[in-house]
Protein backbone atom coordinates (compact mmCIF):
# COMPACT_ATOMS: atom_id res chain seq x y z
CA UNK A 1 0.00 0.00 0.00
CA UNK A 2 1.17 3.23 -1.02
CA UNK A 3 1.32 4.84 2.91
CA UNK A 4 4.21 2.31 3.14
CA UNK A 5 6.01 3.25 0.18
CA UNK A 6 8.33 6.02 -0.32
CA UNK A 7 6.80 10.19 0.43
CA UNK A 8 5.37 12.11 -2.31
CA UNK A 9 6.21 15.22 -1.77
CA UNK A 10 3.47 17.63 -3.32
CA UNK A 11 3.16 21.42 -3.67
CA UNK A 12 0.07 24.06 -4.35
CA UNK A 13 0.22 27.35 -5.60
CA UNK A 14 -2.08 30.15 -6.09
CA UNK A 15 -4.23 29.61 -8.71
CA UNK A 16 -6.70 30.97 -11.21
CA UNK A 17 -10.80 29.90 -10.48
CA UNK A 18 -11.41 26.79 -10.48
CA UNK A 19 -14.34 26.03 -12.84
CA UNK A 20 -16.00 23.10 -13.67
CA UNK A 21 -18.33 19.81 -13.12
CA UNK A 22 -16.78 16.66 -11.13
CA UNK A 23 -17.62 13.59 -9.27
CA UNK A 24 -16.15 12.51 -6.48
CA UNK A 25 -15.36 8.76 -5.27
CA UNK A 26 -18.23 7.08 -3.84
CA UNK A 27 -19.10 7.08 -0.35
CA UNK A 28 -16.21 5.29 1.85
CA UNK A 29 -18.80 4.40 5.20
CA UNK A 30 -21.37 2.94 2.59
CA UNK A 31 -18.55 1.26 0.11
CA UNK A 32 -17.22 -0.27 3.43
CA UNK A 33 -20.72 -1.45 4.31
CA UNK A 34 -21.66 -2.92 1.14
CA UNK A 35 -18.78 -5.15 0.99
CA UNK A 36 -19.01 -6.09 4.44
CA UNK A 37 -23.16 -6.94 4.53
CA UNK A 38 -22.73 -8.41 1.02
CA UNK A 39 -20.48 -11.23 2.35
CA UNK A 40 -23.47 -11.90 5.20
CA UNK A 41 -26.07 -12.35 2.67
CA UNK A 42 -26.84 -15.12 0.99
CA UNK A 43 -26.21 -14.75 -2.56
CA UNK A 44 -24.70 -11.84 -4.83
CA UNK A 45 -24.97 -8.31 -4.29
CA UNK A 46 -24.35 -6.15 -6.72
CA UNK A 47 -22.36 -2.68 -6.79
CA UNK A 48 -22.29 0.39 -8.74
CA UNK A 49 -20.00 3.14 -7.85
CA UNK A 50 -17.59 1.76 -4.86
CA UNK A 51 -14.77 3.41 -3.90
CA UNK A 52 -12.01 2.04 -5.04
CA UNK A 53 -8.99 3.29 -2.59
CA UNK A 54 -6.88 1.14 -0.41
CA UNK A 55 -9.10 1.24 2.62
CA UNK A 56 -12.15 -0.19 0.40
CA UNK A 57 -9.60 -2.30 -1.70
CA UNK A 58 -8.66 -3.79 2.23
CA UNK A 59 -12.33 -4.64 3.26
CA UNK A 60 -12.81 -6.54 -0.16
CA UNK A 61 -9.68 -8.67 0.58
CA UNK A 62 -10.67 -9.06 4.51
CA UNK A 63 -14.29 -10.57 2.98
CA UNK A 64 -12.21 -12.82 0.79
CA UNK A 65 -10.13 -13.88 3.61
CA UNK A 66 -12.84 -15.26 5.62
CA UNK A 67 -14.97 -17.09 2.52
CA UNK A 68 -16.79 -14.73 1.14
CA UNK A 69 -16.03 -13.31 -3.23
CA UNK A 70 -15.38 -9.90 -3.85
CA UNK A 71 -14.62 -8.73 -7.56
CA UNK A 72 -14.58 -6.79 -9.76
CA UNK A 73 -16.31 -6.83 -13.37
CA UNK A 74 -14.92 -5.13 -16.99
CA UNK A 75 -17.64 -2.32 -16.77
CA UNK A 76 -16.29 -1.07 -13.58
CA UNK A 77 -19.08 -2.90 -10.89
CA UNK A 78 -18.50 -5.03 -8.48
CA UNK A 79 -20.81 -8.23 -6.97
CA UNK A 80 -19.96 -9.92 -4.11
CA UNK A 81 -20.90 -13.56 -3.31
CA UNK A 82 -22.00 -13.68 0.13
CA UNK A 83 -21.68 -16.96 2.48
CA UNK A 84 -24.05 -15.70 4.57
CA UNK A 85 -24.27 -15.27 8.73
CA UNK A 86 -22.83 -18.03 10.91
CA UNK A 87 -20.55 -19.76 7.52
CA UNK A 88 -17.02 -17.54 7.97
CA UNK A 89 -14.05 -19.57 7.55
CA UNK A 90 -11.26 -18.53 9.32
CA UNK A 91 -8.55 -16.53 7.55
CA UNK A 92 -5.54 -18.69 6.93
CA UNK A 93 -3.26 -15.51 7.33
CA UNK A 94 -3.25 -12.34 9.45
CA UNK A 95 -5.59 -9.70 7.42
CA UNK A 96 -3.62 -6.41 6.83
CA UNK A 97 -6.06 -3.80 7.07
CA UNK A 98 -3.39 -0.82 5.81
CA UNK A 99 -4.50 2.41 7.19
CA UNK A 100 -8.41 1.68 7.59
CA UNK A 101 -9.68 2.26 10.63
CA UNK A 102 -13.48 1.88 9.80
CA UNK A 103 -12.45 -1.25 7.83
CA UNK A 104 -10.67 -2.91 11.26
CA UNK A 105 -13.26 -1.81 13.63
CA UNK A 106 -16.05 -2.84 12.14
CA UNK A 107 -14.84 -5.96 11.01
CA UNK A 108 -14.16 -6.68 14.93
CA UNK A 109 -17.55 -6.86 15.31
CA UNK A 110 -18.42 -9.06 12.88
CA UNK A 111 -16.05 -11.69 13.41
CA UNK A 112 -16.97 -11.38 17.32
CA UNK A 113 -19.76 -13.52 16.90
CA UNK A 114 -18.66 -16.39 14.76
CA UNK A 115 -16.32 -19.07 16.41
CA UNK A 116 -13.80 -17.91 14.16
CA UNK A 117 -9.95 -16.80 15.10
CA UNK A 118 -8.97 -13.86 12.86
CA UNK A 119 -5.49 -11.63 13.80
CA UNK A 120 -5.86 -7.91 12.55
CA UNK A 121 -2.68 -6.26 11.30
CA UNK A 122 -2.13 -2.66 10.25
CA UNK A 123 0.28 0.06 8.96
CA UNK A 124 2.46 2.08 11.57
CA UNK A 125 -0.46 4.41 11.98
CA UNK A 126 -2.97 1.99 12.48
CA UNK A 127 -1.20 0.74 14.85
CA UNK A 128 -0.60 3.70 17.17
CA UNK A 129 -4.36 3.92 17.31
CA UNK A 130 -6.74 2.84 20.17
CA UNK A 131 -8.80 -0.23 19.33
CA UNK A 132 -10.39 -0.45 23.17
CA UNK A 133 -13.48 1.08 22.72
CA UNK A 134 -14.55 -0.96 20.21
CA UNK A 135 -12.79 -4.37 21.55
CA UNK A 136 -14.42 -4.02 25.26
CA UNK A 137 -18.51 -3.91 24.31
CA UNK A 138 -16.93 -7.07 22.24
CA UNK A 139 -15.17 -8.84 25.45
CA UNK A 140 -19.47 -8.55 27.16
CA UNK A 141 -20.19 -10.63 24.26
CA UNK A 142 -18.05 -13.53 25.09
CA UNK A 143 -14.96 -12.18 22.24
CA UNK A 144 -11.57 -13.30 23.30
CA UNK A 145 -9.12 -10.53 22.51
CA UNK A 146 -5.13 -10.26 22.49
CA UNK A 147 -3.64 -7.49 21.79
CA UNK A 148 -0.64 -5.24 22.46
CA UNK A 149 -0.49 -3.00 25.13
CA UNK A 150 -3.53 -0.59 25.03
CA UNK A 151 -5.79 -2.69 22.89
CA UNK A 152 -3.28 -1.70 19.57
CA UNK A 153 -2.99 -3.73 16.84
CA UNK A 154 -1.76 -6.42 16.08
CA UNK A 155 -4.27 -8.11 17.77
CA UNK A 156 -6.32 -11.41 17.26
CA UNK A 157 -10.03 -11.98 18.33
CA UNK A 158 -11.80 -15.14 18.90
CA UNK A 159 -15.21 -15.22 18.22
CA UNK A 160 -17.61 -16.62 20.74
CA UNK A 161 -19.14 -20.09 20.16
CA UNK A 162 -22.27 -18.87 22.03
CA UNK A 163 -21.79 -14.92 21.60
CA UNK A 164 -24.07 -13.31 24.33
CA UNK A 165 -26.32 -10.38 23.36
CA UNK A 166 -25.96 -7.14 25.60
CA UNK A 167 -27.38 -3.78 25.99
CA UNK A 168 -24.93 -1.14 25.28
CA UNK A 169 -24.34 2.44 26.20
CA UNK A 170 -21.88 4.12 23.64
CA UNK A 171 -20.08 6.16 25.94
CA UNK A 172 -19.02 8.55 23.34
CA UNK A 173 -19.60 9.70 20.11
CA UNK A 174 -18.57 7.16 17.74
CA UNK A 175 -20.37 5.53 14.65
CA UNK A 176 -17.54 2.75 15.01
CA UNK A 177 -18.47 1.26 18.02
CA UNK A 178 -21.86 1.74 17.74
CA UNK A 179 -21.10 -0.24 14.34
CA UNK A 180 -19.84 -2.93 15.98
CA UNK A 181 -21.83 -3.78 18.38
CA UNK A 182 -24.79 -4.01 16.31
CA UNK A 183 -22.40 -6.30 13.40
CA UNK A 184 -21.63 -8.22 16.40
CA UNK A 185 -25.06 -8.64 17.25
CA UNK A 186 -26.17 -10.25 13.96
CA UNK A 187 -25.05 -13.41 14.64
CA UNK A 188 -25.52 -13.52 18.18
CA UNK A 189 -29.03 -15.29 19.17
CA UNK A 190 -31.46 -13.04 21.24
CA UNK A 191 -31.69 -9.00 21.11
CA UNK A 192 -28.83 -7.01 20.85
CA UNK A 193 -29.74 -3.52 22.13
CA UNK A 194 -27.55 0.14 21.39
CA UNK A 195 -27.89 3.19 23.21
CA UNK A 196 -26.89 6.42 21.45
CA UNK A 197 -26.75 9.47 23.78
CA UNK A 198 -25.63 11.67 20.75
CA UNK A 199 -26.78 10.99 17.03
CA UNK A 200 -23.88 9.89 14.83
CA UNK A 201 -24.45 8.96 11.50
CA UNK A 202 -26.36 5.81 10.53
CA UNK A 203 -25.63 3.91 7.62
CA UNK A 204 -25.46 0.66 9.61
CA UNK A 205 -28.79 0.97 10.52
CA UNK A 206 -30.62 1.55 7.04
CA UNK A 207 -28.36 -1.08 5.30
CA UNK A 208 -29.16 -3.14 7.23
CA UNK A 209 -32.78 -2.69 7.43
CA UNK A 210 -32.40 -2.46 3.27
CA UNK A 211 -30.53 -6.01 3.34
CA UNK A 212 -33.36 -7.71 5.81
CA UNK A 213 -31.99 -7.35 9.05
CA UNK A 214 -35.07 -6.93 11.96
CA UNK A 215 -33.58 -3.62 12.98
CA UNK A 216 -35.27 -0.63 15.23
CA UNK A 217 -34.39 2.67 16.39
CA UNK A 218 -36.79 5.06 19.03
CA UNK A 219 -36.38 7.94 21.21
CA UNK A 220 -36.30 6.98 24.82
CA UNK A 221 -37.30 9.75 27.75
CA UNK A 222 -34.23 11.24 27.50
CA UNK A 223 -33.65 11.75 24.07
CA UNK A 224 -31.27 8.94 23.56
CA UNK A 225 -31.32 6.72 20.32
CA UNK A 226 -32.43 3.34 21.16
CA UNK A 227 -31.36 0.62 18.02
CA UNK A 228 -32.52 -3.00 18.87
CA UNK A 229 -31.67 -5.26 16.39
CA UNK A 230 -32.95 -9.51 16.20
CA UNK A 231 -30.01 -11.40 15.47
CA UNK A 232 -29.54 -14.49 13.26
CA UNK A 233 -31.59 -13.34 10.47
CA UNK A 234 -31.19 -13.83 7.00
CA UNK A 235 -29.80 -11.21 5.35
CA UNK A 236 -30.56 -10.69 1.41
CA UNK A 237 -28.68 -10.02 -1.31
CA UNK A 238 -29.14 -6.24 -2.63
CA UNK A 239 -28.27 -3.86 -5.51
CA UNK A 240 -26.66 -0.95 -4.15
CA UNK A 241 -25.33 2.36 -5.86
CA UNK A 242 -23.07 4.26 -3.78
CA UNK A 243 -23.29 8.17 -3.83
CA UNK A 244 -20.48 10.46 -4.16
CA UNK A 245 -18.56 10.91 -0.39
CA UNK A 246 -19.42 14.20 1.13
CA UNK A 247 -16.00 13.78 3.08
CA UNK A 248 -14.10 13.84 0.09
CA UNK A 249 -16.62 16.66 -1.80
CA UNK A 250 -15.43 18.64 0.93
CA UNK A 251 -12.29 19.41 -0.62
CA UNK A 252 -13.33 20.79 -3.53
CA UNK A 253 -16.13 22.81 -2.07
CA UNK A 254 -13.67 24.57 0.05
CA UNK A 255 -11.14 24.80 -2.61
CA UNK A 256 -13.94 26.92 -4.51
CA UNK A 257 -15.09 28.87 -1.67
CA UNK A 258 -11.74 30.27 -1.12
CA UNK A 259 -10.44 30.54 -4.31
CA UNK A 260 -11.32 34.14 -6.62
CA UNK A 261 -13.86 33.53 -8.85
CA UNK A 262 -14.36 29.90 -8.79
CA UNK A 263 -17.60 27.58 -9.78
CA UNK A 264 -17.45 24.57 -9.05
CA UNK A 265 -20.02 21.59 -9.43
CA UNK A 266 -20.13 18.47 -7.31
CA UNK A 267 -22.69 15.67 -9.13
CA UNK A 268 -24.15 13.12 -6.80
CA UNK A 269 -22.88 13.71 -3.57
CA UNK A 270 -24.70 11.70 -0.27
CA UNK A 271 -26.78 14.23 1.65
CA UNK A 272 -27.59 12.07 4.72
CA UNK A 273 -28.45 14.43 7.44
CA UNK A 274 -25.52 13.15 9.84
CA UNK A 275 -23.21 13.97 7.28
CA UNK A 276 -23.65 17.51 6.15
CA UNK A 277 -22.55 19.36 9.41
CA UNK A 278 -19.71 20.99 7.13
CA UNK A 279 -22.33 22.31 4.80
CA UNK A 280 -24.47 23.79 7.55
CA UNK A 281 -21.26 25.73 9.12
CA UNK A 282 -19.88 26.95 5.77
CA UNK A 283 -23.79 28.24 4.98
CA UNK A 284 -23.39 29.96 8.67
CA UNK A 285 -20.30 31.33 7.56
CA UNK A 286 -21.76 33.14 4.59
CA UNK A 287 -20.63 30.26 1.74
CA UNK A 288 -22.34 30.81 -1.67
CA UNK A 289 -23.37 26.88 -1.85
CA UNK A 290 -26.48 25.30 -3.47
CA UNK A 291 -27.93 22.33 -3.92
CA UNK A 292 -29.22 20.86 -7.31
CA UNK A 293 -31.00 17.83 -8.86
CA UNK A 294 -31.71 16.71 -5.06
CA UNK A 295 -33.02 12.95 -5.45
CA UNK A 296 -33.37 9.67 -3.25
CA UNK A 297 -31.73 6.58 -3.84
CA UNK A 298 -31.31 3.08 -2.30
CA UNK A 299 -32.97 5.17 1.31
CA UNK A 300 -30.38 8.23 0.97
CA UNK A 301 -30.59 11.73 -0.60
CA UNK A 302 -28.42 12.33 -2.73
CA UNK A 303 -28.03 15.86 -4.73
CA UNK A 304 -25.34 17.73 -6.97
CA UNK A 305 -23.82 20.52 -4.67
CA UNK A 306 -22.50 23.99 -6.71
CA UNK A 307 -19.84 25.91 -4.88
CA UNK A 308 -18.69 29.52 -5.56
CA UNK A 309 -16.42 32.28 -4.30
CA UNK A 310 -17.53 33.32 -1.18
CA UNK A 311 -16.43 36.35 1.71
CA UNK A 312 -16.52 34.13 4.62
CA UNK A 313 -16.94 34.84 8.31
CA UNK A 314 -15.96 33.36 11.09
CA UNK A 315 -18.40 31.42 13.48
CA UNK A 316 -18.57 29.16 16.02
CA UNK A 317 -19.10 25.39 15.70
CA UNK A 318 -21.06 23.72 18.30
CA UNK A 319 -19.77 20.44 19.89
CA UNK A 320 -23.40 18.88 19.35
CA UNK A 321 -21.94 19.46 15.22
CA UNK A 322 -19.01 17.36 15.36
CA UNK A 323 -20.48 13.91 14.98
CA UNK A 324 -22.13 14.98 11.85
CA UNK A 325 -18.25 16.62 10.48
CA UNK A 326 -15.31 14.82 12.31
CA UNK A 327 -13.50 14.34 9.33
CA UNK A 328 -14.18 17.71 8.17
CA UNK A 329 -12.60 20.05 10.90
CA UNK A 330 -9.35 20.30 9.00
CA UNK A 331 -10.55 21.16 5.87
CA UNK A 332 -13.00 23.40 7.51
CA UNK A 333 -9.70 25.07 9.42
CA UNK A 334 -8.57 26.02 6.06
CA UNK A 335 -12.12 27.81 5.19
CA UNK A 336 -11.79 29.61 8.45
CA UNK A 337 -8.42 30.83 7.42
CA UNK A 338 -10.08 32.98 4.49
CA UNK A 339 -12.72 33.90 6.51
CA UNK A 340 -13.15 37.48 8.44
CA UNK A 341 -12.24 37.28 12.13
CA UNK A 342 -12.22 34.07 14.62
CA UNK A 343 -14.00 30.40 13.85
CA UNK A 344 -14.11 28.60 17.20
CA UNK A 345 -14.57 25.00 16.61
CA UNK A 346 -15.89 23.16 20.15
CA UNK A 347 -16.07 19.17 21.30
CA UNK A 348 -12.72 18.00 19.18
CA UNK A 349 -11.50 15.02 21.34
CA UNK A 350 -12.07 12.57 18.71
CA UNK A 351 -9.61 14.20 16.67
CA UNK A 352 -7.13 13.08 18.69
CA UNK A 353 -7.38 9.47 17.49
CA UNK A 354 -8.05 9.24 14.21
CA UNK A 355 -5.08 8.40 11.71
CA UNK A 356 -3.19 11.19 13.15
CA UNK A 357 -3.99 13.60 16.11
CA UNK A 358 -5.46 15.39 13.65
CA UNK A 359 -5.70 17.97 15.95
CA UNK A 360 -2.39 18.66 17.08
CA UNK A 361 -1.64 17.96 13.17
CA UNK A 362 -3.78 20.56 11.90
CA UNK A 363 -2.54 23.08 14.17
CA UNK A 364 1.15 22.83 13.44
CA UNK A 365 0.37 22.95 9.91
CA UNK A 366 -1.58 26.43 10.38
CA UNK A 367 1.31 27.93 12.25
CA UNK A 368 3.89 26.25 9.73
CA UNK A 369 1.80 28.31 7.15
CA UNK A 370 1.56 31.53 9.21
CA UNK A 371 -2.27 30.88 10.10
CA UNK A 372 -2.87 32.20 13.50
CA UNK A 373 -4.47 29.77 15.74
CA UNK A 374 -5.10 28.58 19.04
CA UNK A 375 -4.91 24.58 20.25
CA UNK A 376 -7.12 23.33 23.07
CA UNK A 377 -7.45 19.91 24.68
CA UNK A 378 -10.14 19.69 22.43
CA UNK A 379 -10.91 23.01 21.04
CA UNK A 380 -9.88 25.12 17.43
CA UNK A 381 -9.81 28.58 16.96
CA UNK A 382 -8.31 30.06 13.98
CA UNK A 383 -7.93 33.68 12.83
CA UNK A 384 -8.68 34.33 9.56
CA UNK A 385 -7.74 37.10 7.49
CA UNK A 386 -3.95 37.21 7.79
CA UNK A 387 -1.56 38.51 5.22
CA UNK A 388 1.26 36.53 3.90
CA UNK A 389 -0.32 33.04 4.26
CA UNK A 390 1.57 29.86 2.95
CA UNK A 391 5.00 29.16 2.42
CA UNK A 392 5.45 26.35 5.06
CA UNK A 393 5.52 22.68 4.91
CA UNK A 394 3.10 20.95 6.58
CA UNK A 395 3.72 17.29 8.51
CA UNK A 396 1.05 14.80 7.32
CA UNK A 397 1.61 12.02 9.86
CA UNK A 398 0.38 9.54 7.06
CA UNK A 399 -3.10 11.12 7.34
CA UNK A 400 -4.92 11.51 4.24
CA UNK A 401 -7.09 14.44 5.66
CA UNK A 402 -4.54 16.39 6.65
CA UNK A 403 -2.71 16.41 3.28
CA UNK A 404 -5.66 17.61 1.14
CA UNK A 405 -6.49 19.86 3.78
CA UNK A 406 -2.70 21.81 2.99
CA UNK A 407 -3.21 21.04 -0.34
CA UNK A 408 -5.87 23.00 -0.82
CA UNK A 409 -4.80 26.00 1.43
CA UNK A 410 -1.77 26.55 -1.00
CA UNK A 411 -4.50 27.27 -4.19
CA UNK A 412 -5.73 30.50 -2.61
CA UNK A 413 -2.69 31.04 -0.36
CA UNK A 414 -0.18 34.61 -0.92
CA UNK A 415 2.90 31.93 -1.20
CA UNK A 416 3.11 28.19 -2.01
CA UNK A 417 2.74 24.85 0.53
CA UNK A 418 4.00 21.82 -0.16
CA UNK A 419 3.16 18.37 2.02
CA UNK A 420 5.66 16.18 3.36
CA UNK A 421 3.74 13.06 1.71
CA UNK A 422 0.99 12.95 0.39
CA UNK A 423 0.63 9.10 -0.63
CA UNK A 424 -1.81 8.37 2.24
CA UNK A 425 -4.22 10.25 -0.16
CA UNK A 426 -4.89 6.92 -1.90
CA UNK A 427 -6.73 5.29 0.82
CA UNK A 428 -9.12 7.61 0.47
CA UNK A 429 -9.33 9.86 -2.01
CA UNK A 430 -7.14 8.12 -5.31
CA UNK A 431 -7.61 10.60 -8.20
CA UNK A 432 -7.46 13.96 -5.84
CA UNK A 433 -4.51 15.30 -7.77
CA UNK A 434 -5.74 14.84 -11.15
CA UNK A 435 -9.18 16.00 -9.80
CA UNK A 436 -7.29 19.15 -8.55
CA UNK A 437 -5.78 19.64 -12.23
CA UNK A 438 -9.20 19.59 -13.86
CA UNK A 439 -10.69 22.87 -12.04
CA UNK A 440 -7.44 24.10 -12.95
CA UNK A 441 -5.11 23.74 -9.78
CA UNK A 442 -1.55 24.31 -9.57
CA UNK A 443 0.27 21.65 -8.23
CA UNK A 444 3.61 19.24 -8.64
CA UNK A 445 4.38 16.51 -6.99
CA UNK A 446 8.14 16.07 -6.52
CA UNK A 447 9.22 18.98 -7.92
CA UNK A 448 7.83 17.92 -11.35
CA UNK A 449 4.80 20.10 -12.76
CA UNK A 450 1.86 17.21 -12.19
Amino acid sequence: MSHNSSPQTVTTTKSEALKGSIRVPGDKSISHRSLMFGALAVGQTKIEGLLESEDILGTAGAMNAVGAVCKKHDDGTWTVDGVGLGSLMEPEAPIDFGNAGTGVRLCMGIFASHPIAVTMVGDASLSRRPMGRVLDPLREMGTEVIARRGDRLPATIRGAQTPLPTTYRVPMASAQVKSAVLLAGLNTPGTTTVIEPVATRDHTEKMLVGFGADLKVEINDAGERVITLQGQPELKPQNITVPGDPSSAAFPIVAALITPGSDVLVEGVLLNEQRIGLITTLLEMGADITVENERESGGEKIGDIRAKHSALKGVTVPAERAPSMIDEYPILSIAAAFAEGETHMLGLEELRVKESDRLAAVARGLEANNIPCVEGEDTLTVTGGATGIGGGTVETHLDHRIAMSFLVLGLAADKSVTVDDAAPIATSFPTFLPLLKELGGKLSVQGENA
